[in-house]
């Protein structure tokens, strides 16, 4: 028996998930009976277990039954960002062979787009795609609903014995290329009630229980999606934001007893900008864990945040691919400002160029032995360069430890500058200039520089009401130079109205490094 199926008998009638901006939910008896139509549905169009699905929509109240009925169906299933084009569609679909896409209303022209004359795409693997549309009439051509209602009744009437557990088969944001796709193994039929040991260590830490009611404020085609799968699997409650809101989000950790939430620093960082009044306005006591993660956090923006919220700021560092996690508490980040945590997951090392541990406080590449093995799919090539000689995973970035054990990281060695020879830390030189009281965001990158290789250019958003200029500008500089050497300072500061950041907060450094690469060609 499932962990969705266990609930829906145990508790029937409690909420296993809320959408309130669709004035929508759903209980535990409602949810995994549409599992159950789902899986049974996806068997009858003749998918069997394997087979993968892939899924373009927004936080839409339909997801978890699809994601539920797939893992039933024993399949997998892909959620897909919904502002890719149909290029970038195109090839995650023909990547992970997806049979059947699932597109809502908001995303169906692209879904449709996708599709030849003949009403499929032949490039999605070795079988055709089949596209359904959610929020369409019975009637209308790929309707969702239409497709199930002509499936009912028809044979079989149960799902075949001894299925594999079906899972999420998740791609990488591909900030640095064409998205890598993960995809493990499935749980055998007899353990889909179990969990694995990393699971166990997950839900123990961040204290999921069936008194959890967690908030999604975040995209759930991005694998913080999990989260939510977590709360409901332990009989809690999953509140889903239709997309992120500063006060939104307030409001509803007030009016659900939110206990759980999992946030990216520019949600902090929007939070902190409401003013004071609107702030004090929402009760958010009844917070227990606010994890973080997936961009780095600001110094002064963490704390900020500790002292609003109180010390259930919780935060690690990881990736989709799970080579190793480091997590700390808000006790520990006092402690250790800055710091990501110790592992939890893997051994933690720190490699020079030469595959050399690094000492305390040197700056080298982020490893972990020990943790799951992993591989991308169809990419032997990317999977190689993920490890080095002794087998040691990377997410390929740089840091460094103190002497306690707790990482800080430097950057992505993709970003690194590197500027007369020296090595420069992007991270590093953002942190300085978050400080400054009109900075709201900030990010460092190369550009081309004939002398010196490249040099160190500040992208700098200020906050509202102040308005930007060459004054400004020194200013800035000068105050990087109090704080910097001189050789880590921005040569330029260029003002924008907002950086190029994902929904869930990584910045897109490769957009301006693209950008300032095409006008320096230009120039020259």
């Amino acid at each position: 028996m499932t962990f969705l199926q266990r609930w829906a008998q145990r508790v029937p009638d409690k909420i296993a998930c809320h959408f309130p901006e669709q004035g929508m939910s759903l209980t535990y008896r409602e949810l995994d009976a549409e599992a159950d139509r789902i899986a049974l549905w996806l068997h009858r169009i003749g998918l069997r277990a394997g087979d993968s699905i892939a899924l373009l929509m927004e936080n839409h109240p339909a997801t978890f039954a699809l994601w539920w009925g797939a893992r039933r169906a024993g399949l997998y299933y892909t959620p897909l960002n919904v502002h890719l084009k149909t290029s970038e569609v195109a090839y995650v679909l023909r990547d992970c062979g997806a049979r059947v896409l699932v597109a809502s209303a908001r995303t169906r022209e692209l879904a449709l787009s996708l599709l030849d004359q003949e009403g499929q795409e032949s490039q999605s693997g070795d079988q055709p795609l089949h596209v359904f549309l959610l929020d369409a009439d019975a009637g209308e051509p790929f309707s969702l609903a239409g497709a199930l209602r002509e499936s009912e009744g028809a044979p079989p009437a149960r799902l075949p014995e001894g299925l594999p557990y079906g899972r999420e088969f998740l791609y990488s944001s591909g900030t640095t290329g064409v998205p890598k796709g993960i995809r493990r193994p499935m749980t055998p039929h007899a353990e889909r009630g179990q969990l694995p040991e990393m699971e166990l260590t997950f839900r123990r830490i961040f204290r999921y229980t069936a008194d959890t009611v967690y908030l999604c404020p975040s995209p759930l085609y991005h694998a913080t999606g999990r989260f939510a799968i977590r709360a409901i699997e332990e009989g809690g409650t999953a509140v889903v934001m239709e997309k992120f809101d500063a006060e939104r989000a307030l409001a509803l950790i007030e009016q659900f007893r939110v206990t759980h939430a999992h946030w990216v620093p520019t949600m902090f960082v929007r939070m902190l900008a409401l003013p004071a009044d609107v702030r004090a306005r929402y009760d958010v006591g009844s917070l227990q864990v606010a994890l973080h993660a997936a961009a780095p956090c600001p110094v002064d923006v963490k704390q900020r945040m500790i002292d609003w919220w109180g010390p259930v700021l919780e935060e690690y560092y990881g990736g989709s691919e799970n080579a190793g996690i480091t997590y700390l508490d808000s006790r520990e980040w006092l402690a250790h400002k800055g710091s990501v945590g110790r592992a939890i997951v893997g051994k933690l090392h720190i490699l020079d160029e030469a595959g050399a541990e690094c000492q305390p406080g040197e700056t080298g590449g982020i490893y972990f032995s020990g943790g799951p093995v992993f591989s991308y799919h169809n990419d032997p090539a990317k999977t190689a360069t993920a490890r080095d000689t002794q087998g040691r995973a990377t997410y390929g970035d740089l840091g460094w430890v103190d002497a306690d054990g707790y990482l800080y990281l430097s950057d992505r060695r993709t970003d690194l500058i590197i500027s007369g020879g020296v090595n420069i830390y992007p991270m590093e030189v953002e942190a300085a200039l978050s400080q400054h009281p009109q900075v709201a965001d900030a990010a460092v990158v190369g550009r081309p520089d004939p002398e010196f290789g490249e040099s160190v250019v500040a992208v700098v958003q200020l906050r509202a009401g102040t308005q930007p200029s060459g004054a400004l500008a020194d200013e800035l500089m000068q105050f990087c130079r109090a704080r910097l050497a001189n050789l880590k300072c921005p040569r330029s500061i260029v003002f924008e109205p907002a950086l190029p950041r994902s929904e869930v907060g990584k910045l897109l450094r490769r957009v301006l490094k693209d950008r300032f690469k095409a006008e320096s060609a230009q120039g020259s």
